[in-house]
Parts: structure tokens; C-alpha cells; sequence
């Protein structure tokens, strides 16, 4: 897997809830490419639930909106916004899960919308939730006008 660089990392009005590190408040996710899909891990906390001791539905839909951008963001080099969201929750996460895997892909390009499938699976590798996003992709012009240009990944030549 290769890290993926930030790129609005340098934006002065950068504050995501979701990827933001500076962000207080915020889930201060990190994105991996892995063949077609972009990953990441969090390590869920007593304050996201909704009932005790279990994960609040909206902040697990927020985990998956989030790894969808990322993906519009890498693998389609462009900007853009949810324009529909589907969660199935399949199974119930508690606060106390060690790390949850947050992976999503393209299913298709049709003119200006993407359709991406992701998916969040417990550190047991089970199937906890599912989602569905159709997100509009702005046109490069427009992308730029918000201040990207290019999303890379960190030189892996190192790596053995």
C-alpha cells in the first residue's frame, strides 16, 4: 500500500472533520492506495457512540462518505461531492473495537457522476457495514478554482 499525500494539506482553510489532522474535533483519517481501492484505519473512541458502548450509525456513515471522497480525490484526480449516500449496517460495532478497515472503489463513471461501493470491516475482518455514494465530480477548471491540482502518493522506491 502507498501512502497517499494530502493535497490540501497547505490550504488555509482546510479544517475536514474526517481528514483534517489539525482539526480538533475531527476523525483525522489517513488514506492508502491499494491496487483499486483507497483504505484506511481508525480506532474507534467512547465518544463517537450513539447508544453505550456502540458506534454512532451517523459517524460510521461519515467513515464512508469520507473514504469515497478519497477516492474521487486519487483515482480520478478531481474534486467533487456527495450527491447520494447508502449505508446498510450489518453489524454492530462497539466503542471498544481495536480498529475498523475503511476501503471503497469505483464502480463506474457515467459523464459527471461516480459510483463508488466501500465497505468497513472490524479488526476480525468482518463485514460491519456497507455503503453506496454517487458523487459529482467537478470538471478541472472548477477543481482548480478550489485549490487542487494533483493528489500523488509518497515515493515508495525505498521500499524493499
Amino acid at each position: 500500500m502507498k501512502r497517499i499525500i494530502n493535497p490540501w494539506r497547505n490550504h488555509p482553510e482546510y479544517n475536514c472533520f474526517g481528514c483534517c489532522p489539525d482539526n480538533p474535533i475531527g476523525l483525522h483519517l489517513e488514506f492508502f492506495e491499494d491496487g483499486d481501492y483507497i483504505v484506511s484505519t481508525w480506532h474507534p473512541k467512547h465518544n463517537y457512540q450513539g447508544w453505550v458502548n456502540t458506534m454512532h450509525g451517523g459517524i460510521l456513515s461519515t467513515l464512508i462518505d469520507e473514504v469515497c471522497g478519497w477516492v474521487v480525490t486519487r483515482k480520478l484526480q478531481t474534486s467533487g461531492y456527495t450527491v447520494q449516500l447508502n449505508v446498510k449496517f450489518r453489524k454492530t460495532i462497539p466503542t471498544t473495537e481495536p480498529k475498523l478497515t475503511i476501503r471503497a472503489k469505483v464502480e463506474k463513471v457515467v459523464r459527471n457522476l461516480a459510483y463508488i461501493k466501500a465497505e468497513i470491516t472490524n479488526s476480525q475482518g468482518e463485514l460491519c457495514n456497507e455503503g453506496e455514494t454517487i458523487y459529482f465530480l467537478m470538471n478541472p477548471e472548477k477543481a482548480k478554482e478550489m485549490g487542487f491540482l494533483y493528489c500523488d502518493v509518497e515515493d515508495d522506491s525505498n521500499e524493499q
